[in-house]
């Protein structure tokens, strides 16, 4: 059974629990898990954790993304997407690469931004999409989102390609409906591709093809290792015995200085466990990681 964590490609036209369970066939029917959800319409990056990785998912939420996408302007759908019904239309005025900036601008920094009713957010147990499928609209709170980056890359008469770094829960067909308003007309987003996701930017993606014709070949997955985005926790090594107690559940004493968490490692380097040190200098395991057998 594989551990790691694998960068899929995702491709246009599969939901992101598809992409996973066509992993997970390739792979004995693995235990992963998605982090985060990527669109049918949308392609690019989708960590998947795998085995033992799965303990750290949550650690990979919180990062932020970068996206590459175009905005149809004179059209909006029911979807904020492609893949929705037409629902208004609009003149597109002339515009310029230095009208789009100036617009562009007032995007970027920190703002308030209403999700989406075709989105996965879950109301009573039910996420809102079901919901906007019956034609039901319900109120939706205000997020604070962080536009870190909003760049054009190209403008043709009524369509916009844009590169933005987002925070975690930022909704780019919302973002994109806002700048089509505020460019004089209305739009919907006609692409989207995720080019990476935090920690994992200057890391190559597998295709599903390609995974195929690895495990055709009997190969291992390319994976990166557990550990791999957390190398900013400190890192703590212990001998035999301090292991055996740790795997029990017991505390450690470590003599270091406190942490809020820490990776923890075996005398032969191997990750074992995910803890904190408390101000005594005793750690405490959280998560237990088992080697492959």
């Amino acid at each position: 059974m594989p551990s790691g964590i694998l960068l899929l490609d995702k491709p246009h036209g599969l939901s992101s629990n598809a992409a996973l369970q066509r992993v997970r066939a390739l792979y004995a029917r693995v235990k992963a898990g998605h982090v985060g959800s990527l669109d049918p319409l949308a392609t690019g990056m989708l960590p998947i954790c795998l085995g033992e990785a799965t303990k750290i998912a949550g650690d990979l939420l919180e990062g932020r993304k970068c996206y590459r996408f175009t905005i149809a302007l004179g059209a909006a759908t029911s979807t904020g997407d492609a893949e929705g019904e037409v629902t208004q239309t609009a003149a597109v005025p002339q515009l310029g690469a230095e009208a789009v900036e100036a617009v562009l601008a007032q995007w970027r920094g920190a703002r308030q931004q209403v999700p989406p009713m075709y989105s996965a957010i879950k109301r009573g147990g039910q996420p809102l999409y079901r919901l906007a499928r019956q034609g039901v609209s319900v109120p939706r709170s205000a997020r604070t989102i962080e536009i870190s980056e909003l760049t054009l890359v190209h403008l043709d008469a009524a369509a916009l390609e844009l590169e933005t770094v987002c925070s975690k829960g930022t909704y780019v067909r919302v973002l994109a409906e806002d700048i089509a308003r505020a460019l004089g007309t209305c739009g919907h987003v006609a692409a989207l591709r995720r080019l990476w996701v935090e920690p994992f930017a200057a890391q190559p993606m597998q295709t599903l093809e390609a995974l195929a014709a690895s495990r055709a070949s009997e190969g291992a997955p390319p994976l990166l290792a557990i550990d791999w985005p957390l190398q900013h926790l400190p890192r703590l090594e212990l001998d035999a015995d301090a292991a055996e107690r740790l795997v029990l559940g017991r505390k450690v004493a470590t003599g270091t200085a406190p942490a809020h968490r820490v990776r923890v490692y075996d005398s032969d380097g191997n990750l074992m466990a995910l803890g904190e040190v408390d101000a005594a200098g005793m750690l405490q395991p959280r998560r237990l990681i088992h080697a492959e057998e």
